[in-house]
């Protein structure tokens, strides 16, 4: 690790042996990037590639010459088809290190395949004319140009997820799956691809229902002179049978006597069976709702630890957020710009910072403090001695705001002598009585009261 001011060589102490630079914070942003890096690269061992892209955005975002991270940002990019992405990575990766850097043998195995460059080239006009065709709502042009990308660059997810898209639009909920499928496949953890998914089962499902097919009437519909008769096809001419349906109507009325005696026994035995399936059926239900109970309190528990992570998140971004702003505003005073370090020191969150941080963050203010009411007395003291009093009322006003002691009272007397001298009597008269009442004997309170004050007095009251 090096010195980021001076580049010497940085060992275990807090402090650079060269120029004498603090580095602690600066070691703690590259620690914070080396972590992310090494999420990033578990994402990418178990193929989420798009939770691994956001992990190494946010490592560079903290550290830019963690050449690790952009090299493997870029075959990310390279994985998911996305080889301009990829190429882009790995030229600012050699630009930052030219030497002992594995991104240029990436560069020189790509861009010395000159037919794959024409492919890349190609698949992102036909990417670019497929959302073109979308956006003029010819959906069959798009699904033809979206194929031919495919054929040609299959590892590309967004044209998969595309494709999937226009599928489930005409409700071919089968080759929307067959395309999610296939994106998933390179990037098992895409948030897009999953919410596709679930749109599919919910849509499908409900499409079932719709398309079951509706059971015809069965009627014959013909033609008795000038009337129409419908007649249902099941209709027999029975006239033939009625004999022997009486009879068969008699053997049944006659069975039905002599069995007659049985039937309580059997309706007692139906009637047992049905109390043993009701209560079978009870004890089932009641064996679902423990176990509903338990998937809702589940639901609920997960619930609350997606939430509580989600805070977690929001308080880690904001603590590093004013870490960043604590080193902005440390590079800033260190490099005299006191204006632009007092803003960043106000945008930290003293509450995220640690003790140690703390510390850091109470000596800057304290020694920015120090400098910008020396500066700001300074110049308001040489504008009103080469009477530009209107100027020096404004900059000793802004110490006066900050410590009306400043100078043994010399910021506050000279304030109210310039805010006589431009007439604003009524922000004099009060400034002078302070110099009396707190520095009595002195020159600054004897002018005041014998002569100052009594003068800006009269002039208000003659107003």
């Amino acid at each position: 690790m090096q010195c980021f001011k001076c580049g010497a060589q940085l060992g275990a102490e807090q402090t650079c042996p060269n120029c004498g630079m603090n580095v602690k914070m600066y070691k703690k942003l590259i620690a914070i990037s080396n972590y992310l890096y090494n999420v990033g690269l578990e994402r990418a061992k178990v193929r989420d590639l798009s939770g691994a892209a956001d992990s190494l955005k946010a490592s560079l975002q903290y550290y830019k010459g963690n050449i690790q991270a952009r090299n493997l940002l870029g075959l990310i990019y390279y994985e998911m088809g996305e080889t301009v992405s990829a190429l882009s990575e790995w030229v600012i990766s050699k630009n930052q290190k030219g030497k002992d850097n594995i991104a240029d043998s990436y560069l020189h195995e790509v861009q010395s395949n000159t037919s794959l460059l024409n492919t890349v080239n190609q698949t992102i006009k036909k990417y670019n004319q497929a959302l073109l065709y979308c956006q003029q709502d010819s959906e069959d042009l798009a699904v033809i140009q979206l194929k031919k990308i495919i054929s040609t660059n299959p590892k590309l997810v967004k044209a998969h997820q595309l494709l999937a898209l226009l599928y489930i639009r005409d409700r071919k909920y089968d080759l929307a799956r067959k395309s999610l499928r296939a994106a998933e496949k390179i990037d098992c953890g895409n948030t897009t691809t999953m919410r596709y998914l679930a749109e599919i089962e919910g849509r499908s499902g409900a499409d079932t229902e719709s398309r079951k097919p509706k059971k015809k009437e069965n009627r014959v519909e013909y033609r008795n002179g000038t009337d129409t008769i419908i007649q249902p096809t099941n209709l027999r001419d029975n006239s033939g049978w009625m004999m022997i349906l009486n009879i068969l109507v008699g053997l049944v009325i006659g069975v039905t006597a002599t069995y007659f005696l049985i039937v309580p026994s059997i309706r007692q035995t139906v009637q047992k069976d049905a109390n043993t399936a009701v209560s079978d059926a009870n004890d089932t239900i009641a064996t679902k709702n423990q176990k509903i109970q338990e998937l809702e309190s589940q639901v609920a528990k997960l619930t609350k630890n997606v939430e509580s992570a989600k805070a977690d998140k929001e308080t880690t971004k904001t603590q590093i957020s004013s870490y960043q702003r604590l080193l902005a505003a440390y590079q800033s005073f260190q490099q005299g710009g006191l204006d632009e370090a007092k803003e960043a020191l106000g945008q930290v969150d003293v509450k995220r910072l640690d003790t140690e941080a703390k510390q850091v963050y109470d000596s800057i203010q304290t020694e920015l403090n120090s400098k910008y009411l020396e500066t700001a007395y300074t110049e308001g003291y040489n504008a009103y001695m080469s009477r530009s009093y209107q100027q020096a009322a404004e900059l000793l006003q802004k110490v006066v705001d900050v410590d009306d002691t400043y100078h043994s009272g010399d910021a506050i007397y000279y304030l109210a002598q310039a805010y006589r001298i431009i007439e604003e009597y009524e922000k004099a008269a009060p400034l002078y009585q302070k110099v009396i009442d707190e520095y009595p004997g002195s020159y600054k309170a004897n002018n005041a009261k014998y002569k100052y004050l009594p003068e800006v007095q009269t002039k208000l009251e003659t107003e």
